[in-house]
């Protein structure tokens, strides 16, 4: 019995030691796209994105939003969600076709940057978001890799954005910003 019970030891450090090397050996920085089309003009859909503190009105992942004092002209938020607080701040708002947001915390596991993207269409606009994502710890990095993945936050979000307007909009490969 003491022989299994220290083989099933064995096997568990094997197994974190391994996902600590893994983590280590991938990129600390990742890059993603997501976009949705909406039926929904650009203004209509940057003024959603952009009005922060109702995000707990549209996004099931989000309790409570709490606008922070601006800092250099930029404004700042906490989301609070079931995982936590994260800080952030609108780095970029050039309305109604762009805005970057960046996660405005130290000591974090992670960190990065959205860039949104609003662009015209016939029926509507193209909603686009590229994640400039870092990931500091390793055995974030490897869950945020091989489980997580990094579309899933985007999915989500932009799910979300459909859903508000009453559209059922499913996020495809999106087109990667350069800033």
């Amino acid at each position: 019995m003491l022989k299994i019970l220290g083989l099933l030891v064995a096997l568990l450090l094997a197994t974190i030691l391994l996902i600590v090397i893994v983590g280590y050996s991938l990129p600390r920085d990742h890059v993603a796209a997501r976009a949705i089309l909406l039926r929904q003009p650009p203004a209509a859909v940057f003024a959603l994105i952009s009005t922060f503190k109702d995000e707990p009105l549209w996004r099931p992942d989000v309790q409570q939003v709490e606008m922070l004092p601006e800092r250099d002209g930029h404004t700042r938020f906490i989301e609070k969600s079931r995982n936590g607080t994260m800080p952030f701040e609108m780095e970029e708002s050039a309305p109604p076709l762009r805005m970057a947001t960046r996660i405005d915390g130290k000591n974090l596991p992670f960190g990065g940057r959205w860039i949104f993207e609003i662009s015209p269409t016939a029926e509507g606009c193209r909603l686009n978001i590229t994640e400039r994502g870092e990931v500091y710890n390793p055995v974030f990095r490897f869950v945020s890799r091989f489980i997580l993945g990094y579309t899933g936050t985007l999915d989500r979000y932009l799910s979300s954005v459909a859903k508000k307007f009453g559209e059922n909009a499913v996020p495809v490969e999106g087109t990667v910003s350069d800033q």
